[in-house]
């Protein structure tokens, strides 16, 4: 990194580009797991299990695609400026596609079209700024880490908010409200391209060092360790977030108000970040993570005993698992990043992996929690389900969360990372 890029980096105009980037590329995440299944059910009358199966299948073709799209963005790193660009403009378009253009063909296949596209330019743009971010944290200095993790995740955490609860807002101002949400997102893509365009000067891994990067990682106990419990500990979110419209609306009996309790959950998190970072900064990453995934399990367990109207206990428990979650995102990819700098200082692609992992879960998520539903008789946006339907809905979205969020606090306890 140049001297001025450093300067930069340290600055908080810089991280404050890191925090608009991560917001765009959160919009174009886990909020189009909530919102685009329930769209093509209700819109275009695709059944659930369809959409679940299509989702999961498009998750498969990362298998190969994330260590492609890591070699790529290493080979393109004299002009990563341009090829951002262009992945960025491919979301933006690939969005309008899904939330504002009337299908030219089936349903179910434009659907998969259109989010294949979504999901590339989202995996490129991901390895790239979490490449970057292991640069910058490195001349933060000591805690440089976790300092950048919390601008990051605390922009990612806004974008999530702003993309979960902006079709809600907009159905009150426009009768388009998918095809509005599809324009913001462009702008705010444009947006974050502009803030970031100074930081993809950071030196790339050498593009023969790719795939040595990959071997590297996976050959670390520690870093294979990280790699698991990410996964284990993105997986309840996803779980939640791919059912959380449906157990709001059909479970709680509470249509309407899935924008404001989102609101509180996001809300939560991005305010909860400055304080897990400052209880890190004392009593340690790790420490304080198993703090917050044990506040995860204790808040969903309570969700298991709650009914039609509970809106004021649901209320809390989006409260408690918000901040969690602010832990989970800040801290966990940090302990991450600094076991790359220590093993791999030059495998920062090694965040090619991460992506996968992660993006395993919403995928796993989708193949059996939205098809289990299906099969147990549950349809979407209908007055009443079976019971037993229902009961399955209370099990898959508190019950499921609470066991692997448990695994995860098992491995965590069991693991030695290094922290910065």
């Amino acid at each position: 990194m140049s001297p001025a890029g450093a300067a930069a980096a340290g600055t908080g105009g810089g991280l404050a580009g890191f925090a608009l980037f991560a917001a765009a590329l959160a919009a174009a995440g886990l909020p189009i797991y909530m919102h685009a299944p329930r769209h093509f059910a209700e819109v275009h009358g695709v059944g659930l299990a369809a959409l679940g199966l299509a989702l999961a299948a498009l998750r498969l073709v990362d298998v190969v695609q994330d260590p492609v799209l890591a070699w790529l963005a290493a080979r393109l790193r004299a002009r990563r400026g341009v090829a951002v660009a262009v992945a960025g403009g491919a979301m933006a378009a690939a969005m309008a596609g899904l939330f504002a253009v009337t299908p030219p063909v089936a349903p179910l296949a434009w659907f998969a079209l259109t989010l294949a596209v979504l999901f590339t330019g989202f995996s490129f743009l991901t390895i790239t700024f979490y490449a970057a971010g292991v640069e910058q944290g490195r001349s933060l200095g000591p805690g440089g880490h976790v300092r950048l993790a919390g601008w990051r995740e605390t922009g990612a955490l806004a974008g999530i908010t702003l993309a979960a609860v902006a079709p809600a807002v907009l159905a009150r101002l426009t009768a388009e409200p998918h095809a509005a949400f599809a324009a913001g997102f462009a702008v705010l893509v444009a947006a974050a391209l502009v803030a970031m365009r100074r930081h993809w000067a950071v030196p790339a891994a050498p593009v023969d060092g790719v795939a040595g990067g990959f071997r590297v990682v996976l050959g670390d106990p520690v870093a294979r360790r990280l790699l698991a419990i990410a996964f284990l500990n993105a997986a309840p979110l996803a779980v939640t977030s791919t059912l959380f419209l449906f157990f709001v609306e059909s479970r709680l009996g509470l249509p309407g108000w899935e924008g404001p309790l989102l609101v509180v959950f996001f809300v939560a998190a991005a305010a909860a970040v400055p304080g897990w970072a400052r209880l890190s900064a004392r009593f340690g990453p790790r420490r304080v993570l198993m703090a917050g995934m044990t506040l995860s399990v204790a808040a969903f367990a309570f969700a298991l005993a709650l009914g039609p109207g509970d809106l004021l206990p649901f209320a809390l428990i989006c409260l408690a698992s918000g901040a969690a979650l602010g832990a989970d995102m800040t801290l966990l990819p940090a302990l991450f990043a600094a076991r790359l700098e220590q093993i791999a200082p030059e495998a920062a692609q090694g965040f090619g992996l991460w992506s996968f992992v992660t993006k395993a879960t919403l995928a796993l998520a989708a193949a059996t929690v939205l098809p289990a539903l299906g099969l147990a008789g549950f349809v979407a946006g209908v007055p009443a389900n079976p019971a037993g339907a229902l009961l399955l809905l209370t099990l898959l979205y508190a019950g499921l969360p609470c066991a692997l969020k448990l695994l995860a606090l098992a491995l965590m306890a069991a693991t030695q990372p290094a922290e910065s």
